[in-house]
């Protein structure tokens, strides 16, 4: 009987499912489109069942590539945070899930008392805004759901407790909440206060990689059921992981439909420390990694550059390409004059793509690259405040779906130190199947990670 580890990377724009052996060697990756539902002036959501019912294809399929007999391990589940699901007591879903850069809660969360909202950046090291799950809450709270005898998991939680887990909170994942005291981890009353809930909205606290409960949902393939249950945590985390960006001297930058800058740090920031950053948009959370915390900048570049390519009528990979060429022909910062055109609504706290165009000689490239320079205009803002309060990094490893195009490898390029290139494909739910294999194992976390990257980890070397 062959045995394998099982990674799920529950993500903005698709979900994979990647099967592994307990040593490291990827055996076949399945992967779905998420199932959102695009609504008006930026929301999205999608119902709860049908996330989970795209875990089960994906498994369904990934057992019909394997040979008989096979066993699964431990599946680990990672993806995106501040989307998830409120559950009543019986289990039952009472909302779609609303996608991480969905606006609604904003209105809410700028009502909350003002001494709560000044507290907020340095108590929970997140910027106040609607990107915070207490926003989403208070958003559900006020279209008429009691939140009373409630629990709220994040997506990857929830499908582990589908699965047939417990209803557990990884600390990664509920660092992202605006429900948690990053000076010890756990829940912030003055955040329970206001949404009228007490602490059972949240899971019981758990690490990354901890085996949580066996897989017994019927609905999953025979191979599947019996496995070790794991949350792997917020993706772009687990996916520096996977890649080995995990020094403090290190910047990892992920680019996917949001882009994240991730440092590193063996402690948390102070407070004052949090406040200054967080009113910069970085947060100060918990890592992944056992026992570590991290600085995690995001923007909404990739959100950005996906509209650009949807209004040009560029879909696929063939139209890709096409466009990546024409971009790398210009110079890095185009042809036009300063002003001809621009672009803009990269914010976390944005989003809303905007495009100002004051020149003729226009053209598609010109718009792509656009784009591109208001990212790293974005990103060299984020670098700022990260450097005022550590060391600036020495290196960067970059990945994502983005850095696959070499317009946008020499635009990072001009700005990121030392910048390499991970070849690793689908990091995140690689990353998901190590932290299954930690489940699985007796071992220390770092010597199962350094076994288990070393079978496929690939680096190739990009230099501005």
């Amino acid at each position: 009987m062959t045995a394998y580890v099982v990674g799920v990377d529950m993500g903005s724009t698709s979900t994979k499912l990647l099967v592994a052996t307990p040593e490291g060697r990827p055996v076949l990756v399945a992967s779905r489109p998420s199932p959102w539902t695009n609504l008006d002036h930026g929301r999205a959501e999608m119902p709860a069942d049908r996330a989970l019912a795209v875990v089960r294809e994906l498994a369904a399929e990934a057992d019909a590539r394997l040979e008989e007999g096979y066993r699964v391990l431990a599946l680990g589940v990672s993806g995106m945070a501040e989307a998830g699901v409120l559950l009543d007591s019986a289990g039952g879903a009472l909302a779609p899930i609303m996608a991480w850069f969905d606006p609604r809660g904003a209105e809410q969360i700028m009502a909350t008392p003002e001494a709560f909202r000044a507290e907020f950046p340095g108590r929970t090291g997140l910027p106040v805004g609607p990107l915070a799950s207490i926003a989403k809450l208070l958003h559900l709270r006020d279209t008429g759901i009691a939140l009373a005898g409630t629990t709220f998991l994040n997506v990857p939680e929830y499908v582990v407790h589908a699965l047939g887990g417990p209803r557990v909170a990884e600390y990664s994942l509920v660092s992202r909440t605006g429900l948690i005291d990053q000076d010890d981890s756990t829940p912030w009353q003055a955040a329970l206060d206001v949404l009228g809930a007490d602490e059972s909205i949240l899971g019981e606290r758990v690490s990354a990689g901890e085996a949580v409960g066996v897989l017994t949902d019927d609905a999953m393939p025979a191979g599947f059921r019996g496995a070790a249950l794991t949350i792997a945590g917020h993706d772009h985390l687990v996916s520096a992981v996977a890649v080995g960006a995990t020094h403090t001297g290190q910047l990892y930058d992920s680019m996917g439909t949001a882009e994240a800058l991730v440092r590193v740090l063996d402690d948390t920031l102070p407070f004052d420390a949090r406040e200054r950053l967080a009113h910069a948009g970085i947060n100060c959370v918990r890592h992944v990694i056992p026992g570590k915390y991290v600085l995690l900048a995001g923007t909404k570049s990739g959100l950005l550059m996906r509209r650009v390519l949807q209004l040009l009528g560029i879909t696929d990979a063939t139209g890709r390409a096409v466009i990546d060429d024409a971009a790398l022909a210009l110079p890095v910062d185009g042809t036009l004059a300063d002003g001809g055109l621009e672009v803009s609504g990269a914010r976390n706290d944005d989003g809303v793509l905007k495009i100002v165009a004051q020149s003729d000689g226009l053209s598609p490239a010109e718009l792509f690259a656009a784009s591109l320079r208001h990212g790293n205009d974005m990103l060299d803002e984020c670098m700022a405040a990260m450097n005022r309060e550590v060391a600036p990094p020495t290196s960067t490893v970059l990945t994502g779906g983005w850095s696959t195009m070499a317009s946008v490898v020499r635009s990072r390029s001009s700005l990121l130190p030392e910048v390499t290139v991970s070849t690793h494909d689908e990091a995140t739910a690689y990353g998901a199947a190590l932290f299954a294999a930690f489940a699985a194992s007796t071992e220390p976390f770092d010597a199962v990670a350094s076994a288990f990257s070393a079978s496929s980890l690939l680096l190739t070397n990009e230099r501005s």
